[in-house]
């Protein structure tokens, strides 16, 4: 396991300070924010370890509703919303200096037995062919708006090895191209077999890259280029069947709409054998900077 790895792991294994209540802490991001995906697996992790080990996670529902403080901790409280035969649901809410940060509903399932339908995996490269982060970035680097940027992208990818099948948006400034984006993502190192601990992975990294496909149809690099500003502000993810977020995962998003300032994301997650794993859907702000 690589130490990037270890130490996502260790900001993800929250402290409990009572029964319900979880502190978790911070580090910095690309932006100078606490990362979403970082809050949302944090509370993922509250809301899990209040369940019995034999109820998996099947469904998240989530609100940003401030920036986070990178330089402070988040405390998580769990309310224990309803503990039924076959489903356990639960509510956290993530608190920074006094003020909900983020919102959190998660429902967790007993296994069972039920019909089997799918959609089926889109045709995507071997991610063996693809080039990594470290390959990728330094092409780009004039066209970032901070000279850092390569270096804390660099830095955010070492926990997880996360390569584009096509160029990302901060590659092709300035062309207008359909707004679908296709990345191949799994940790860099090899997890433990903790149903919970492949979901929480799963749901940090989800939060990385979902907004790219509206960005495409409309030009624009991104955050990271100073062409748009934006942030998450809500985001929802269905697990439907198991998976290892230590093997590969192809993660194929797509933009059905932007509008008044806001734009929609959703996307599907396959397993590298064509078994979808999860739905995916956020909205974000999305603003060109005046």
């Amino acid at each position: 396991m690589s130490q990037a790895l270890q130490s996502l792991l260790d900001l993800l294994n929250l402290e409990r300070i009572e029964q319900d209540i979880f502190r978790g802490q911070s580090k910095s991001a690309v932006v100078p924010r606490v990362f979403g995906g970082q809050v949302a697996a944090q509370a993922l992790v509250a809301a899990g370890r209040t369940v019995p080990e034999d109820r998996l996670a099947h469904s998240l529902h989530a609100y940003f509703l401030r920036a986070g403080d990178p330089g402070a901790p988040i405390v998580y409280s769990v309310d224990r919303i309803r503990d039924g035969r076959s489903f356990t649901t639960r509510r956290v809410v993530a608190v920074q200096h006094g003020q909900p940060i983020f919102h959190l509903s998660a429902s967790f399932q007993t296994y069972e037995e039920g019909m089997e339908h799918q959609a089926e995996m889109p045709p995507a490269p071997d991610p063996e062919t693809l080039p990594t982060a470290a390959e990728l970035l330094p092409r780009y680097a004039d066209v970032f708006s901070d000279p850092v940027v390569v270096e804390r992208l660099l830095e955010a990818r070492e926990s997880v090895d996360l390569r584009y099948v096509d160029a990302p948006p901060y590659g092709t400034v300035g062309e207008v191209r359909e707004p679908r984006s296709q990345v191949w993502f799994r940790t860099n190192g090899k997890l433990a077999d903790d149903p919970l601990l492949h979901v929480v992975l799963a749901t940090y990294v989800s939060d990385m890259t979902l907004l790219d496909s509206i960005l495409l149809a409309h030009g624009r690099g991104g955050w990271v280029t100073g062409d748009v500003v934006g942030a998450s502000l809500d985001h929802a993810m269905w697990f439907h069947r198991p998976f290892r977020a230590d093997e590969w995962l192809l993660y194929d998003q797509q933009s059905p709409s932007a509008s008044g300032g806001r734009g929609l994301g959703q996307a599907r997650i396959y397993t590298q054998d064509g078994r979808l794993a999860i739905s995916v859907i956020q909205e974000g702000v999305v603003r060109v900077p005046r």
